[in-house]
């Protein structure tokens, strides 16, 4: 099974998604590895990606993913369309959405060092989030509590059958 971990920046899915491929032992993708050099300048620089620009990004994420039968991939993926992409690469897609209160992002933001995306581009991320649609195979949770506790939740979820979708829990 390939899961994808998505949200904005600074909403833990890199951290949930290193957990959760640990905990089912399955080889996991930071997306950001990916991003040509271009990208991450124009990000550092302060300057949202626009479609054109993610489209080579997507397109290395989706060979990744389909290359192999099982992983976890933690990418933004914040439009329908660029999910949809992935999906083509691996049908049976189960979606991890972190969607913490816009606080709680700048908070994250405001603490981290060394990442070429500032916080200045979280407002951008914002208006770019697409809401998921209930056919999107999709757990979404608050993504403001531990990483244990989210992980349980999303254990317990990819057990169920991947037509069932669980919008809008609270983890």
């Amino acid at each position: 099974m390939m899961v994808l971990v998505m949200g904005v920046s600074g909403s833990g899915k890199s951290s949930v998604g290193l957990a959760l491929a640990k905990r089912q032992g399955a080889p996991f993708l930071e997306s950001d590895s990916l991003h040509p050099t271009t990208n991450v300048a124009k990000m550092a620089a302060g300057v949202p990606l626009d479609d054109d620009d993610r489209a080579p990004w997507l397109d290395a994420i989706a060979t990744w993913m389909a290359a192999r039968p099982h992983g976890v991939v933690a990418c933004s993926a914040l439009k329908r369309a660029y999910r949809d992409r992935l999906r083509a690469a691996a049908p049976a897609l189960r979606i991890v959405a972190l969607l913490p209160p816009e606080r709680v992002l700048a908070e994250r933001l405001g603490q981290r060092r060394g990442h070429f995306m500032p916080g200045s581009l979280l407002a951008s991320q914002l208006a770019t989030l697409e809401v998921l649609g209930i056919d999107e195979r999709a757990l979404v949770l608050s993504g403001d509590k531990p990483v244990a506790a989210t992980i349980a939740i999303v254990a317990q979820w990819l057990t169920l059958d991947p037509r069932h979708d669980a919008h809008n829990l609270s983890a």
